[in-house]
């Protein structure tokens, strides 16, 4: 699944060693949607990806995740597990293997395929 929206809490990364001494690190966010009403959706990152993608506040997200739920001790709880961010914006735009774009770069000026009537080019034919 996806969701869109923009980054306002970006918590302290969590690690552990767990019950097989295996360590393990978890970065937990909380994402805005950018809608009518917008909703707030807590999401982490565990285990490598943690690195893979570091977020901060402010940054304009697509998050893909997965949710998951458990039981413990009767009770059920429920995680959205994040397993890529991308960044939003102009640089995103760009096609693969091309400059980014540079959004102070002025327009370029229209071209016009149709040469004018006036019969000053220098076209040879």
């Amino acid at each position: 699944m996806e969701i869109k929206g923009k980054i306002i809490v970006a918590l302290p990364e969590i690690t552990g060693v767990s019950k097989t001494g295996n360590s393990w690190k978890k970065r937990e966010y909380v994402l805005e949607t950018q809608e009518t009403y917008p909703k707030k959706v807590h999401f982490d990152f565990f285990g490598e990806r943690a690195d893979q993608y570091p977020l901060a506040v402010g940054d304009d997200i697509t998050l893909s995740f997965d949710i998951e739920s458990r039981e413990y001790n009767g009770r059920w709880y429920t995680s959205i597990r994040g397993w890529r961010a991308e960044k939003n914006g102009a640089a995103q735009i760009s096609q693969p293997g091309m400059p980014p774009i540079d959004p102070n770069m002025p327009p370029a000026p229209p071209f016009n395929a149709m040469p004018s009537a006036g019969g000053d080019e220098d076209l040879p034919f």
